[in-house]
């Protein structure tokens, strides 16, 4: 069909074999599909109002307008499109298409000088201003215009499409009959509709205007809100590409080929799209038209901000603050304060890596407030923080700016577990979830495909998993698989998210072979967590000078890019590298710095670890006492909001403490003591058991039989030791004391 498309130039966009500019100088004009629909048309108005249910014609009416708007179809879906709605009717427009085009060319003539009649009397059928009398009215006076051989070649075309109708729906019928049989019925059906996609994308000729601006508004939503049901990159770029060869100057459809190239990471293509999008934004003057003299300049301005994101994007930062500067050259020639302070922001984010980043952040910061943009915060506590956002929340609501309040809800996730409040976090993910999108929703779209939805879920699932829950995790991860496809734009987040958890699972288990090969992965995804996880694979396979090496450039690196969080979790490994190479009194200033930088920075979880790596260091020093205070401030934050692994080994060292500080005690007050330990042992146990830690349920099984054997408990004792034997046959060796292990 596509050759027949081509061969129909009846219409004002071609002179001479040439496609004119303006190719929506004209609103519409006919097409074989278009003159089916209007032979529906035609008969929904010839049918009474007894041969169709009230409730059939709901379907026709609700079937109309993404007829009218969409683009051509074939014959045999539209065949199914109407007989899902009235089954009648589609037999009736069946025959009428057969006659038609069975019959001669004055036969199509009389048709549509019969489609008049449907304005005419004291009650006519359609209105004149109704978008199906508008349809009606354009294709009438598109028809009128045509000469002889265009009409010729019209019906002509009309015939060939009726032709290929008619040979699909006998292919379909003889599939019906061959796919009797379930297990093979299921695979045909699912060949059967790509064949009919595919086929719908080929025989699609030049859009109109309005068949145009649908599909880039359908498909634009669709990659916004539910990529999944978007077209494929390819078949997309295939259809801009058409629709880009009868009307090269149209600017949206760049725009969308820009969003496609997106999802491939093309940044050659999308680059060259983005630059298009904004020649032809100018050229079409319709910036100048709503913004006067100013447009030709917000233009180019805004521009440069967008190719400055779009480098940023792919890393290329150097290209980005070309660009930027670009951007604010122009800006300030025009006097614009916002697309200033826009160019401040990104300046910012390019600029982390140099010493005065946060001076950039405070003049942001300043700006921002003085025009009423989004505000910035940086170790700011977390009533003032979450202030903040709520001030901008009751913008977002009240504008009802639903993507914004998603954004909002999930950084809120984000910020609650950076602060360690992994119940708050849980809460404000479920409710993101349970929100109903304030966006009407359109072109099939059920669920809101945002990159908010994705992060909220991939928090939900490493929260799940932190609890030891598993199976939950899986569905969680099960469902953004679903959700957000491996070739999707969003499908990193939970890539990353899934590897985390399985080297987590791999290093719980004991299988540090695992784990390694698990690095792999997540350096991909993100170089700085994969290069601290190798660091952690290597430290737990007794690797401790490689390690330690490791560890002393990942410091520098996230020091220099201010990246606080993992400048603590890396200073932390660091102190457990120097006590588990028996140095603990070098450990303690690197604890004391990151407990410093947890403080200034309020993050309570951290902070709370590191008091924990404090006291697991005064004990080592031999002032268990000393530990035994510090371990009852800090681990009520880790029982309330903590990991279940987190949990266990401060239950472990609270016992390790409650012993080392029983050994001056008197023989009966010692033995209350080492039953209190032992208690604590058994909850340490739980909380191992729960995340399958077997390395450390072997710690607390060796450290149980010590003690029962102290106390004289035989029985209790040998099966301690059993279970430890048989842990400690399964799992490789450290080749360190046990009291040395946090």
């Amino acid at each position: 069909m596509a050759s027949v498309h081509e061969s129909l130039y009846f219409n004002p966009m071609m002179t001479n074999g040439v496609v004119h500019a303006n190719v929506f100088g004209i609103k519409d004009w006919v097409t074989p599909y278009k003159i089916a629909v209007l032979v529906l048309l035609n008969e929904m108005g010839r049918t009474g109002e007894g041969a169709v249910s009230l409730l059939e014609r709901r379907k026709l009416n609700q079937l109309l307008l993404p007829l009218l708007q969409g683009p051509d179809i074939t014959l045999s879906k539209l065949y199914k499109l109407i007989e899902e709605s009235c089954p009648q009717l589609a037999n009736s427009v069946q025959i009428r298409i057969k006659l038609m085009a069975e019959g001669e060319l004055k036969d199509m003539e009389q048709f549509f000088d019969d489609l008049s009649d449907s304005f005419s009397g004291t009650e006519p059928e359609v209105h004149k201003t109704s978008v199906v009398g508008l349809f009606l009215r354009h294709m009438i006076l598109a028809y009128s215009k045509l000469s002889f051989s265009q009409v010729f070649k019209l019906y002509t075309a009309l015939q060939q499409y009726f032709q290929n109708g008619e040979k699909k729906t006998v292919e379909d019928a003889d599939m019906e009959l061959t796919s009797r049989e379930e297990g093979e019925r299921k695979m045909e059906k699912e060949e059967l509709d790509v064949s009919v996609r595919e086929e719908e994308v080929s025989c699609s000729g030049p859009l109109s205007q309005k068949q145009a601006e649908f599909f880039l508004s359908q498909q634009a939503a669709l990659l916004k809100n539910d990529e999944t049901k978007a077209l494929t990159p390819a078949s997309l770029q295939k259809e801009l590409n058409n629709l880009l060869k009868f009307n090269p100057d149209f600017a949206e459809a760049h725009y969308l080929s820009y969003l496609n190239n997106l999802r491939v990471q093309d940044v050659f293509s999308s680059t060259h799209s983005l630059l298009h999008y904004f020649d032809r934004l100018i050229l079409t003057g319709a910036e100048s038209k709503s913004n006067g003299e100013e447009g030709y300049g917000r233009s180019l301005r805004y521009a440069a901000l967008n190719l400055a994101a779009l480098h940023c994007r792919f890393g290329h930062y150097q290209q980005a603050e070309l660009a930027l500067q670009e951007a604010i050259r122009i800006a300030q020639e025009s006097n614009d304060h916002v697309c200033l302070q826009h160019c401040l922001s990104w300046l910012y984010v390019l600029g982390q890596k140099r010493s005065d980043s946060y001076v950039l952040l405070e003049h942001s910061v300043k700006k921002a407030v003085h025009f009423g943009l989004p505000r910035a915060f940086a170790g700011k506590t977390a009533n003032k923080l979450m202030d903040a956002l709520k001030d901008s929340d009751l913008l977002h609501w009240k504008h009802s700016l639903s993507e914004l309040i998603d954004i909002s809800i999930a950084q809120k996730t984000a910020i609650w577990r950076l602060y360690g409040r992994s119940t708050m976090a849980l809460q404000q993910a479920q409710m993101l979830l349970s929100m109903n999108s304030l966006e009407s929703v359109s072109a099939g779209v059920q669920q809101n495909n945002t990159e908010s939805f994705a992060v909220a879920l991939c928090h939900l699932a490493e929260l799940h998993a932190e609890q030891g829950c598993f199976p939950a995790a899986a569905e969680v991860l099960k469902h953004l698989k679903d959700r957000f496809p491996p070739n999707t734009q969003h499908a990193q987040l939970w890539m990353l998210c899934d590897q985390k958890i399985q080297f987590d699972r791999a290093m719980n288990d004991g299988k540090f072979h695992l784990a390694d090969s698990i690095v792999t992965g997540i350096t991909a995804l993100n170089g700085i967590e994969g290069v601290y996880r190798k660091a952690v694979v290597l430290q737990a396979q007794n690797q401790m000078s490689e390690a330690h090496k490791l560890l002393q450039k990942l410091l520098l690196y996230c020091q220099k890019m201010k990246n606080t969080e993992m400048v603590i979790s890396v200073l932390l490994s660091v102190a457990e590298l120097y006590w588990q190479s028996s140095s603990p009194t070098i450990a303690l200033p690197v604890l004391l710095q990151a407990l410093a930088l947890s403080k200034e920075y309020r993050l309570q979880y951290l902070a709370s670890e590191t008091v924990l790596n404090l006291a697991f260091a005064q004990l080592i020093l031999g002032v268990p006492e000393q530990a035994l205070s510090l371990l009852h401030m800090a681990i009520e934050p880790v029982l309330a909001d903590g990991a279940i692994l987190d949990k266990g080994r401060a239950m472990f060292l609270v016992a390790k403490c409650q012993v080392a500080s029983a050994a001056s005690y008197d023989p009966p007050k010692k033995a209350e003591a080492l039953e209190a330990a032992i208690e604590n042992l058994n909850e340490a146990k739980n909380y191992f058991s729960k995340v399958d830690c077997r390395e450390r349920i072997r710690d607390v099984a060796y450290f149980q039989a010590r003690l029962y054997h102290t106390l004289g408990k035989t029985q209790e004792r040998n099966r301690c030791a059993m279970l430890f034997r048989q842990l400690h046959q399964e799992l490789p060796s450290e080749g360190v004391p046990l009291i040395n292990h946090l």
